[in-house]
């Protein structure tokens, strides 16, 4: 559905213990080709906030809650409560704009129609390795972020399967008369907000693109405690969302990546990395496998698997 006018664009931040590259992030959004409206910062924590440091910055609007008031759903509902754009652009406080066009090309992707015709709910950016990102991490990018653009409906389920619903709050534009009608994000949620978000879209006949022009510079270099435990927090996402996942088992994707990994790694050889991206890709699966079971587990367990201890408390 094009744009009968030019789109108002808010940019909705959660923050917390911001650095260097949250400085750059505004810099960035401040030199866009496409104007932004207002920049609405929920951050936790206010004495990790540097008020002088972030004043100058045009357009920026600050509302501070505690550790335990954050939630991954709920704290962007929050942030979306005090947006009046037509188009709301949910990021992270470590991702950084790859280019003047980022908004740009969002609000395009916006505009677009699916195959049947269907309405863009939602449009998310490529996210490009940063300099100090390791090999395997690298290809992890390229791999679920390629360069060519693509809406995904309805139709793709039987192809691409879960896939159909990966979008990402990294850096996602979501049309804000849709979201409001819709709901908004699940009120109380450990991870996945965008994907359980995501396919109640797909399952109400809207489409979901994804811009590869739309750029982010976002990575991480995670321990492999990390990894484990971010896959545990992704699996019990997934545990508590039969309606959106059940029947559609990620496990193949991810066989997939492992596969095409070692792959990549042998023809440009990397063949020494072959072992920890073992040890790696066990340290999810197992991650995985247990937070699918979370159920059963004692707390106190759960709290060592866990990367969201408050969601717990």
């Amino acid at each position: 559905m094009k744009w009968e006018c030019q789109p108002k664009v808010d940019v909705l931040i959660p923050v917390y213990r911001p650095d260097r590259r949250f400085s750059r992030l505004l810099q960035m959004l401040g030199r866009q080709t496409y104007k932004v409206s207002r920049i609405i910062v929920i951050n936790t924590e206010k004495q990790y906030w540097n008020e002088e440091g972030y004043r100058s910055v045009p357009g920026l609007e600050v509302h501070h809650i505690s550790k335990k008031e954050f939630d991954h759903g709920a704290t962007r509902n929050l942030a979306a409560g005090y947006s009046d754009g037509d188009v709301m652009i949910f990021m992270t406080d470590d991702a950084v704009p790859g280019d003047r066009y980022l908004v740009e090309r969002l609000v395009e992707a916006l505009g677009k129609e699916g195959p049947g015709g269907e309405t863009i709910a939602m449009a998310y950016a490529r996210q490009l390795p940063d300099k100090d990102c390791r090999a395997i991490e690298r290809y992890t990018r390229a791999f679920n972020y390629p360069s060519k653009d693509r809406i995904k409906t309805l139709e793709d389920l039987p192809e691409i399967g879960i896939k159909t619903y990966f979008a990402s709050n990294v850096c996602c534009a979501y049309r804000k008369d849709i979201f409001e009608k819709r709901g908004g994000f699940v009120g109380r949620a450990i991870f996945n907000e965008d994907m359980v978000y995501a396919a109640g879209m797909i399952q109400a006949g809207y489409g979901i693109a994804y811009a590869a022009e739309a750029r982010v510079i976002h990575s991480h270099n995670m321990t492999l405690k990390g990894q484990f435990q971010r896959n545990f927090d992704l699996a019990v996402s997934q545990a508590q969302h039969p309606e959106v996942f059940a029947g559609l088992p990620s496990e193949g994707e991810g066989v997939r990546l492992v596969k095409s990994t070692a792959v990549w790694l042998l023809r440009t050889g990397r063949f020494w990395l072959i072992p920890l991206l073992v040890v790696s890709s066990g340290c999810k699966y197992m991650g995985y496998r247990m937070g699918k079971r979370y159920r059963k587990l004692p707390k106190s367990v759960i709290l060592l698997c866990t990367m969201n201890r408050e969601y717990w408390r």
